[in-house]
């Protein structure tokens, strides 16, 4: 069976939830009057929901140049200038919330016991049932979207999953969230901008750019010095850059397929090994917030880099390993 639905539309409620959440915590933050910082912290989170509500109604630009109706992306960009002013500033701080006794924590978890993991496997069981369900009642140019609408869905099964479980009150998943959201702060956000980096240096052409400048300082032929200087690329562009993802489009192109490929290495090795090989330097950057920093700010560590810290010595040798695995499997395939 084939559903002829315009699935866009759930995708956008989907983000339009994520944005009404957003602007809530906003609107705790405000009210919460021993909040020195209340109104730029309030203004953060406003403003992100509101990019996040009213991103499909930016307008594009199809393949002549020519702008489409809708909001000009200039808003957007000038709203993410604002988010970063806040920012820098330190006027995103977190706000006061009543304190639960450790008393009624641990009456709650030992009430709950092993439960507590069985939303997070609901989460997870569903997504992917979902992806591979959804292809066949997608229509064929919606396919595309099949990975978000899974994740989407699969969030708010997890969603009723927890209340009932738990019993909890609807308003106490706004409250929570804000929490959350107000922990990791600005790093929550910074997944999303980095994707929008990636995507812009892959676009600029910058992968290409480095190509040509390593051309002249490479030896041509050299497949093992062609894998180190892939495999460290990868590692040093996603520390700057934060996401393996966007790392491998960018250093792929301009490395991984001239000095890697082309030099006789399998394309599926290359490919596979290249990106596990960025998130060895992923390990390594407070710039993937969402690996690093968030986790150090909900376990309220002493140092923000403390995981870093420990995770360094593993991703190092790791790099090792992938350079030396990437080599010993180009040769044998």
């Amino acid at each position: 069976m084939v559903l002829d639905f315009n699935w866009n539309i759930i995708l956008e409620a989907f983000y339009a939830l994520a944005g009404f959440l957003l602007i809530a915590c906003g609107v705790m933050v405000f009210q919460d009057k021993e909040n020195k910082t209340r109104f730029g912290g309030s203004a953060f989170w406003i403003i992100t929901g509101l990019i996040f509500i009213l991103g499909g109604f930016v307008g594009k630009v199809d393949a002549d140049g020519v702008m489409g109706a809708g909001i000009p992306p200039q808003v957007v960009g000038l709203l993410v200038i604002v988010l970063g002013i806040l920012s820098a500033f330190k006027q995103v701080n977190m706000s006061h919330f009543e304190s639960i006794s450790n008393a009624l924590k641990e009456e709650r978890a030992a009430k709950l016991g092993n439960k507590v993991f069985i939303p997070s496997i609901v989460l997870a069981l569903s997504a992917m049932l979902i992806a591979q369900l959804l292809p066949n009642i997608m229509p064929d140019a919606q396919k595309g979207l099949g990975g978000q609408i899974a994740i989407g869905l699969s969030a708010v099964i997890g969603l009723v999953c927890v209340l009932l479980l738990t019993r909890s009150k609807l308003s106490n998943v706004v409250t929570d969230s804000s929490r959350l959201l107000q922990q990791m702060g600005p790093a929550s956000i910074l997944p999303q901008l980095l994707a929008a980096l990636g995507a812009l240096f892959t676009a600029a052409g910058v992968g290409n750019v480095i190509g040509d400048l390593l051309a002249g300082v490479v030896p041509g032929g050299n497949l093992l010095i062609g894998i180190i200087i892939y495999c460290i690329g990868m590692a040093l562009f996603t520390i700057i850059m934060g996401n393996g993802f966007a790392a491998f489009a960018v250093i792929t192109t301009g490395i991984g397929v001239p000095f890697v490929i082309m030099q006789g290495g399998n394309p599926a090795i290359v490919g596979a090994l290249g990106l596990t090989a960025g998130y060895c330097g992923t390990l390594l950057t407070p710039m993937a917030a969402n690996f690093n920093i968030v986790p150090a700010n909900l376990l309220e560590t002493k140092s923000q880099y403390t995981i870093i810290k420990y995770q360094a010595p593993v991703a190092l040798a790791m790099l090792v390993v992938h350079i030396a695995l990437m080599y010993g499997l180009c040769l044998v395939f």
